[in-house]
């Protein structure tokens, strides 16, 4: 009996050293639960040729919106001589074609232009074709007409670097042959050359920098013009979103929006529209550039910090839409984006015309 109580005892004792052992010891780590997948949502359904087509219709003009200028021919002629001539440059070596070439799509495909000296500026130039259907011009929109900017480089110290309006005046009064075209394009004016009709006839000379693609005719309602993955891209570009800043007859250019508007944009210094108007809300927001002849117009973006387009299309889609497309879907949207390039206007009208000589009174040329 003693010896079935002691064998007892030792059972008990070794019963509740495990149970002790057991409450310290570190339980096993439970399986891992997956996370059950996201749901996917259902393919957005294609869009006709004709609803895709609407995103890229003009607005119905305003009620209120002013008359468009009715510009002349002797406007446009004397703007084109206005838009080649280096004499409107302090040294007499930039004019609005070095930085916005017509040959080249409007541009000079560097990330920052060369001005007088040799200085660059802190914005990428942008196409001047089909500018004239912007909401306004430069990036940060402080232009609201063709007219409005013209002048704005000339008088830039970065750019054309003209010390005032009067030795531009001095300079176009002294060539004969300007005084000439200004009093034909502008009969009814007592002083007909100005700073304002030199504006006025560059932006009429402006307005007539179109350009028109298969795309336009796609608009148009030929819906073969473009292949079956031009098509593919353009429905891509409708269903995940990009229509909703990229729309209008220019593929963009009628709003400005913020840069990183979903996910902040890396190393964004540039504060854009807020230095046009000292609006909080506007703080790195800039004018959406048109995306017509986006193939031939890179570098991108407001400091032409982006050099390919595919890669200037995947980071559209991360930091303004929340979306990582695959490489099919940036080889779609790209075969479309290259849709757009048009055809420029006739050699003839884009090549630098024949500009008049100087006189003893034109200013020199002056490097300082």
């Amino acid at each position: 009996m003693f010896r079935n109580r002691w064998v007892s005892l030792l059972s008990l004792s070794a019963l509740g050293a495990g149970s002790l052992v057991g409450c310290e010891r570190t339980p096993p780590p439970a399986a891992p639960v997956a996370a059950p997948e996201p749901e996917k949502l259902p393919a957005p359904k294609p869009m006709t040729p004709e609803q895709l087509a609407h995103f890229f219709k003009p607005l119905p003009v305003r009620k209120d919106a002013p008359p468009p200028p009715e510009d002349t021919d002797a406007q446009v002629a004397l703007g084109r001589m206005l838009y080649f001539e280096p004499r409107l440059s302090k040294n007499h070596d930039v004019s609005c074609n070095t930085c916005h070439g017509l040959t080249s799509f409007g541009v000079d495909n560097k990330a920052l232009s060369d001005g007088h000296k040799g200085l660059k500026g802190t914005r990428n130039s942008p196409t001047v074709y089909n500018a004239a259907g912007h909401i306004a011009q430069f990036w940060d929109g402080r232009a609201d007409t063709l007219e409005a900017q013209a002048t704005g480089p000339i008088l830039n110290p970065v750019e054309m670097a003209m010390p005032d309006e009067k030795r531009v005046l001095a300079t176009l009064t002294s060539i004969p042959e300007y005084t000439k075209r200004f009093r034909e394009a502008f009969p009814g004016d007592k002083k007909p050359v100005s700073m304002a009709n030199a504006a006025r006839a560059i932006a009429a000379f402006e307005r007539k920098l179109v350009t028109k693609s298969r795309f336009d005719a796609f608009v148009g309602g030929q819906h073969d013009a473009l292949t079956e993955q031009e098509q593919r891209g353009l429905q891509l570009f409708a269903t995940t979103g990009c229509t909703t800043c990229h729309n209008g007859p220019a593929v963009g250019g009628t709003s400005f929006q913020k840069l990183g508007l979903i996910e902040d944009y890396p190393g964004l210094k540039d504060a854009g529209r807020f230095d046009a108007t000292q609006s909080e809300d506007d703080r790195g927001k800039f004018r959406v550039p048109t995306l017509l002849n986006v193939e031939k117009t890179g570098p991108y973006l407001h400091d032409g910090s982006v050099v390919e387009l595919p890669q200037m299309v995947r980071l559209m889609a991360k930091h303004q839409l929340a979306r990582t497309l695959t490489d099919p879907e940036v080889d779609d949207l790209v075969a479309f984006l290259k849709s757009l390039t048009g055809e420029l206007p006739p050699a003839e009208f884009i090549s630098a015309p024949e500009l008049p000589p100087s006189t003893a009174k034109t200013p020199k040329a002056d490097p300082s």
